[in-house]
């Protein structure tokens, strides 16, 4: 595999698909030693691309904005200046591991031979039309497998077994020791009562945790604040960039989160974390890593606050 030198990878978002690529792209990195590696990402999410030492460059792309406005110039300008970003380059290898009909066009876009998955391996089975190299990966697989396997199969190599991000945990400032609570998620029905939380929040300050809340909606921000007043001690984190938010989840002793893409960051850092699902199956794109981790609840409903403060217990001792 030594020959590769330009690798672009194209996964655009959400937040936690773009976590769960990470280990592709140490892999990658591993078995073509000296390659160049691109990444495509929705701009919200570039400062997290951009954490991996193995990336060369990151290249933002804004479809969300653009689609808001087509009937603006400037947004069919920077779509015009993307593209010739994408053809300036001359690709060995353009792998689309999103497997949308949007991420397949960016990769059609792209000079560079072009893998992807084949049409029983995606939702949006159209979308292997434009790849050159259509690679069968099972479906019933974790997200962060299937895009290591791709990512293997699209550069001839096997994926180790180990899960590594690659991303490096700043050092720790003070020796203040926060539990991190992620309550914000993107569906109403992903979220855990409000006296759950508070239940936790009480008995991690009692065993000297400082709790930390972080938000990302005015809806979000309003239940930090509410989750505040009644944990003592307690602060809310001021709304900032992702990468800063990155940092805080590698330095907490502990993270409890709901099924948002925040969680996936602490299993990236291997941060003792307590997963919280209520209506979602874990099984798929549930954390993954080498971490100490446990996820409570499913499809069919969430933990009580009891055993989230067992979980907790035990990830702490």
């Amino acid at each position: 595999m030594g020959s590769m030198t330009d690798i672009l990878i194209i996964k655009t978002s959400s937040l936690g698909d773009v976590v769960h690529q990470m280990p592709a792209v140490t892999d990658a990195a591993r078995a073509c030693p000296g390659a160049r590696i691109s990444w495509v990402v929705e701009e919200a999410f570039a400062p997290l691309a951009r954490l991996h030492p193995a990336v060369g460059e990151v290249i933002p792309v804004a479809t969300r904005r653009w689609r808001s406005q087509l009937t603006q110039r400037s947004a069919w300008r920077e779509i015009a200046d993307f593209g010739a970003r994408l053809r300036e380059a001359d690709f060995d290898r353009v792998i689309d591991t999103q497997g949308l009909t949007k991420s397949a066009v960016i990769a059609k876009i792209a000079k560079g031979e072009r893998h992807g998955y084949d049409a029983q391996s995606i939702r949006e089975p159209f979308a292997s039309r434009f790849y050159d190299v259509r690679h069968s990966v099972s479906r019933a697989l974790h997200a962060v497998t299937r895009n290591r396997l791709l990512t293997g199969l699209s550069l001839g190599y096997q994926p180790a077994a180990e899960i590594d991000y690659g991303l490096i945990a700043p050092p720790k400032a003070g020796n203040e020791r926060t539990a991190l609570l992620l309550h914000g998620t993107s569906r109403a029905s992903k979220e855990w009562r409000a006296e759950d939380w508070i239940q936790t929040g009480r008995w991690l300050q009692n065993r000297g945790l400082t709790v930390v809340l972080p938000w990302g909606s005015e809806a979000e921000r309003l239940l930090s604040e509410r989750l505040c007043e009644a944990i003592p001690g307690s602060r809310v984190l001021a709304r900032q960039a992702l990468d800063l938010t990155a940092q805080v989840i590698a330095g907490a002793s502990l993270v409890i989160g709901v099924d948002t893409g925040l969680l996936h960051l602490a299993a990236a850092y291997r941060v003792p974390l307590a997963g919280i699902y209520v209506s979602t199956d874990p099984g798929l794109t549930g954390p993954a890593g080498s971490g100490a981790m446990t996820v409570l609840g499913g499809k069919n409903g969430g933990p009580s606050a009891r055993q989230a403060i067992e979980a907790a217990e035990r990830l702490l001792s």
